[in-house]
């Protein structure tokens, strides 16, 4: 019997929180005994973390999967799972489509893969779909980063967005304890980790589904409520969160931002259409005047602030007109970065069966226009930053000039700057900007902070 180690390879396709799941899902297989492959075809267990947001990436896990199917002809030990989402979807399907495949898991059933494994090499095909309570995060992840880390404040989504598929997928929220959530921050610390993104596909809506009121009636266990709650996590230097949701941004969570220090200056909020009938036809609860209060009510506490978000063009029945209007919002706001789409149907949802859909060659012209004046704006924006001192956390070597390292400013502007990697790594520089492009920056140390008295700073 072959006594070479076991050995992994998860490929993840799609957003920050499947990045989270991917992590924990590592973590599980390494405390299984199983060692990281860089090559999936050094690897017997082969993890597709997949998405369904988008139709190219679902069509991408099933040519991996396809090939990785043959390969398994000749290598029968080879263990192959689908989790996420396109998993979730499809669930049993995906076995008479790809019948070598050994587990099919939803993103409720992560926590739970080695349990399920155990099944699987008791000889059993597994398909876990069916909605859970989540299992609380126990396994220590494999974390890509050692300065960054994903940290789940919140699972599912209640939301009805007819274009989208998570609510099917990700199944309703629930969200995680501020207790679980701060110790998990707080073991970060000791670890070393210096900035931490809290991640909810819907962060806004942290705390709907836990208990508690405060005297005046309002709900205490907000997103607010918790930044407050961990905003002195020692040795946390820095904290994000994303994703946004327009519809329940409020005024308290900017303040909150505005004064909290370890907070950044960084907002990510989508906004889909600057149409009010089309954001009426997604269900998005919001018009385009009110997510313009929203920025005027950022930039009024946090001036400097950078503001990034999502949109789609093409979405079934869309007029030039009205992508004129998502033009116009773009044009006003100026985002510092804007992630783009044009509309996939998506099965299971309201809008991918609709007859009014916009042909492939308009939604291609729309997103070239739109991209174009991202870009512009992006670079406009850019601009502020020229000759400043920015506050820049090193996270790791630039891979196209060795002579470099490269991390990220407040604002989650990428910025590369001379230095050596195994001084600097994890450590927060000041660095003065010469050189600005719509996405990114180049500048060169002023100062570098001594790391003991950062600590010092942040422990207290």
């Amino acid at each position: 019997m072959s006594t070479s180690p076991r050995r992994y390879h998860i490929t993840t396709f799609g957003c920050q929180m499947n990045k989270a799941d991917s992590e924990r899902m590592a973590g599980i297989l390494e405390n299984m005994g199983f060692e990281w492959s860089e090559n999936p075809n050094e690897a017997n267990l082969i993890l597709y973390n997949t998405c369904t947001i988008r139709d190219n990436a679902e069509q991408k896990v099933y040519s991996y999967l396809g090939r990785q199917a043959k390969r398994k002809h000749e290598e029968p030990e080879l263990t192959l799972i689908v989790a996420g989402c396109v998993a979730q979807q499809e669930g049993e399907a995906l076995l008479r489509r790809v019948p070598e495949i050994d587990l099919v898991m939803g993103p409720q059933h992560a926590n739970r893969l080695q349990d399920l494994l155990e099944q699987v090499f008791d000889g059993n095909q597994v398909v876990a779909t069916e909605p859970i309570q989540i299992v609380e995060d126990i396994t220590k992840p494999r974390r890509d980063s050692k300065v960054t880390a994903w940290v789940n404040v919140i699972y599912g989504c209640n939301e009805r967005c007819t274009y989208c598929v998570v609510p099917n997928v990700r199944g309703v929220e629930q969200s995680r304890t501020p207790e679980a959530i701060r110790a998990e921050m707080e073991n970060l610390g000791r670890q070393g980790y210096k900035e931490v993104t809290l991640l909810g596909q819907n962060i806004d809506a942290y705390g709907r589904d836990l208990p508690g009121v405060t005297p005046e009636g309002r709900h205490q266990n907000t997103l607010t409520d918790l930044l407050y709650y961990v905003k002195d996590v020692p040795g946390i230097a820095r904290i994000r969160f994303a994703t946004s949701h327009p519809r329940y941004f409020t005024e308290r969570l900017i303040r909150a931002c505005a004064e909290l220090p370890k907070v950044c200056e960084h907002f990510h909020i989508p906004f889909q259409s600057g149409d009010n009938e089309v954001l009426k036809a997604m269900a998005r609860g919001y018009t385009h005047e009110k997510y313009r209060r929203i920025i005027d009510t950022i930039r009024r506490y946090v001036p400097d602030a950078s503001i990034s978000a999502d949109a789609i063009v093409g979405f079934p029945g869309e007029t030039e007109t009205q992508f004129e209007n998502t033009l116009r919002l773009v044009e006003d706001i100026g985002f510092d970065q804007l992630n783009t789409a044009a509309y996939s149907p998506r099965p299971g949802t309201p809008a991918a069966l609709w007859e009014n859909q916009v042909s492939e060659e308009v939604k291609s012209s729309r997103l070239q226009r739109l991209n174009h004046l991202v870009a512009v704006k992006a670079a406009s924006r850019s601009q502020r930053y020229l000759g400043r001192i920015e506050e820049v956390l090193v996270e790791d070597q630039n891979p196209k000039d060795p002579t470099q390292v490269m991390g990220r400013t407040r604002g989650n502007r990428l910025t590369f700057f001379p230095g050596n990697i195994a001084e600097l790594k994890s450590q927060l520089v000041q660095v003065k900007i010469t050189e600005v492009r719509p996405f990114s920056l180049t500048g060169k140390i002023v100062n570098l902070f001594d790391l003991d008295i950062l600590n010092s700073e942040y422990s207290a």
